[in-house]
C-alpha cells in the first residue's frame, strides 16, 4: 500500500499494526473519499489481512477491531399521487410502441413472458433478483392497457421478426425490450412533466409509498416488491414520516 510505505514507512503487511490501517482510514476520510468507498477499500484490507493470518504469514489481524464505516441512510426519491397520474395520464397510444409504454406502468416487466400474464385471475408472475418468481397483481386501467396493447399493438411489433420472442415487450425490431430502452422511455415520460433523469427505480419507491400512504399491509408490499427482507421495506415507513414532517412545518413555520 503506498500510503503505508510513504506516509507510515511500513514495507511489509506482517508489520502493518492497527494504528496504520487508522491513519489509513483517516486519510481516506480526510480526502473526502465516499464513505461506500471507504467500506471497499477497508473491506479488501480486512479480507487480505484475514489471508495472512490464515495462512501463518501474519501472526495477528491489525484490521480486526477497526469497524467498517457506516453508510449514510439515504430516502429514495418519490413522486407524488399528483405526478405520477400527469405521468400516466400523458402516455400518448396512437402507435404500437406508444401502447407498449403505456403499459410500462404495471411493474418491471422486461423479463416477462407470455405464459407469465394472467387476466382471469388478475396477477402477473415476475421475476426478480436472484430468479426469485414472486406474484403481482395488476386490474383496472393495467389490465384495459395490457389487452389494448397485446392485442392491437404486439402482434405488429413482432411481425418484424421472422422468428418471433416470448417476451411481452417488444422493441420497435420486434425483440425484446432492454433495460436500457426502460430508462429512456421512463426519463422521456418524466421530461414532459417536468420532473429530469426519471428513473424507473423512482417509480417502483413511489409505488411502494403511495400503497403504504393508502393503507397497505407493509408485508404485502414487500411481497410486492420481491423485498427478502421487511427492513428493505420499512425505508418506506421513514419517507412517510419525513414527508409528513415537511407538511407539518409548512403548516407551521414557528412550530
Amino acid at each position: 500500500c503506498l500510503f503505508l510505505e510513504t506516509k507510515r514507512d511500513v514495507h511489509e503487511a506482517s508489520l502493518v499494526q492497527r494504528e496504520d490501517v487508522a491513519a489509513f482510514v483517516a486519510d481516506l476520510s480526510n480526502r473526502e473519499f465516499a464513505p461506500s468507498t471507504i467500506e471497499r477499500r477497508l473491506s479488501v484490507a480486512k479480507g487480505y489481512h484475514r489471508f495472512l493470518v490464515r495462512e501463518g504469514f501474519a501472526e495477528a489481524d491489525p484490521t480486526q477491531t477497526i469497524p467498517l464505516p457506516r453508510k449514510p441512510h439515504t430516502l429514495p426519491d418519490v413522486l407524488s399521487v399528483a405526478q405520477v397520474s400527469e405521468l400516466l395520464d400523458g402516455l400518448p397510444s396512437s402507435n404500437p410502441v406508444e401502447m407498449r409504454n403505456a403499459c410500462l406502468r404495471v411493474s418491471e416487466l422486461v423479463g416477462l413472458d407470455m405464459d407469465r400474464v394472467y387476466f382471469e385471475e388478475g396477477y402477473l408472475r415476475v421475476l426478480g433478483k436472484g430468479s426469485k418468481e414472486r406474484i403481482v397483481p395488476f386490474s383496472g386501467m393495467a389490465v384495459k392497457r395490457m389487452r389494448e396493447y397485446l392485442e392491437e399493438a404486439r402482434p405488429e411489433l413482432a411481425g418484424a421478426v421472422q422468428h418471433p420472442v416470448p417476451a411481452v415487450f417488444l422493441n420497435a425490431r420486434g425483440g425484446r425490450l432492454t433495460r436500457q430502452s426502460v430508462h429512456r422511455i421512463t426519463a422521456k415520460a418524466g421530461m414532459a412533466i417536468g420532473v429530469e433523469n426519471l428513473h424507473p427505480h423512482t417509480l417502483r419507491h413511489s409505488f411502494a409509498t403511495h400503497l403504504l400512504e393508502g393503507g397497505a399491509d407493509l408485508r404485502a408490499i414487500q411481497e410486492m416488491l420481491g423485498h427478502s427482507d421487511i427492513s428493505t421495506t420499512q425505508i418506506y415507513t421513514h419517507i412517510q414520516a419525513a414527508q409528513l414532517k415537511e407538511e407539518y412545518f409548512a403548516a407551521h413555520p414557528r412550530a
